[in-house]
């Protein structure tokens, strides 16, 4: 079984950028998008799902903010959005998480917050990585196989990071971020793609548009596929596809093959 996650940086741009050539060669069975910021509604006439993919969409309230989407041709069932959390007065708002069953192996599309706005939205990230270690316990303790996955807006360590030295002070590596990633690792979560290739400098799945950043692969890995211990003996391999993030997004798809 294949898995691809990508953040899309918005899905009607993706679409008119080649996104349907790269799902096409890709092949996954399960593609977990994120950043779609699109109603279904707004897709152009000649946009379809990836073919014989159901298709379970979770928009932000806000058009054109954030959204996550899930698509798989093995099964596709509902079972919760957004996690536990007194951050917000409706659950989830801004379409941030979308937990899914495919047979017997479960699905999180999780597009964590970013920090980089301003301090009160580094606080707000602060408080809902919290919740979510939280939250996440039931699946690191359940005997059900599960992935989480994602952009998870934090690169961990200075392997996932083109210029640690510089961005000290950047969110998205800031010191007690990268302490969090540390500990969801810990509790019990699988970092699928550093187990696949070791240690060393990247690769990369995001890159600013600053600059020659995307040119010279100077990225940050901010995007995972984890599993947790039920899921961990069922990964085979898994890479990162650059090429999808120099075309059709700022980000590049991952993706993971499981036997299943």
């Amino acid at each position: 079984m294949r898995v691809a996650t990508w953040n899309l940086n918005g899905i009607r741009a993706a679409h008119r950028k080649g996104l349907d050539d790269f799902v096409r060669r890709i092949d996954a069975d399960i593609w977990l998008f994120q950043e779609t910021r699109a109603l279904p509604e707004q897709m152009p006439d000649d946009w379809a799902a990836p073919a014989g993919h159901e298709v379970i969409w979770h928009p932000a309230q806000k058009k054109g903010y954030s959204g996550v989407m899930t698509c798989s041709r093995v099964g596709l069932v509902e079972v919760g959005r957004g996690i536990d959390t007194e951050l917000d007065e409706v659950r989830d708002p801004d379409g941030r998480v979308l937990h899914t069953k495919h047979g017997r192996l479960h699905c999180v599309n999780m597009y964590l917050p970013n920090g980089s706005s301003s301090l009160e939205r580094q606080l707000y990230k602060d408080r809902w990585i919290e919740d979510m270690l939280a939250w996440g316990k039931a699946f690191v303790d359940s005997d059900e196989p599960v992935l989480l996955c994602g952009d998870l807006n934090i690169a961990h360590t200075e392997d996932d990071i083109w210029n640690p030295s510089g961005n000290r002070r950047t969110s998205g590596f800031l010191d007690h971020e990268r302490e969090w990633f540390a500990r969801l690792l810990d509790s019990g979560w699988h970092d699928l793609l550093r187990i696949y290739i070791g240690p060393g400098k990247g690769p990369y799945t995001w890159w600013s548009n600053r600059g020659r950043a995307r040119e010279l692969d100077r990225g940050w890995r901010i995007d995972y596929v984890l599993a947790n211990a039920a899921a961990r003996p069922l990964f085979r391999s898994g890479e990162v596809l650059r090429e999808g993030g120099l075309t059709v997004s700022d980000h590049a798809p991952l993706i993971v093959d499981l036997d299943m």
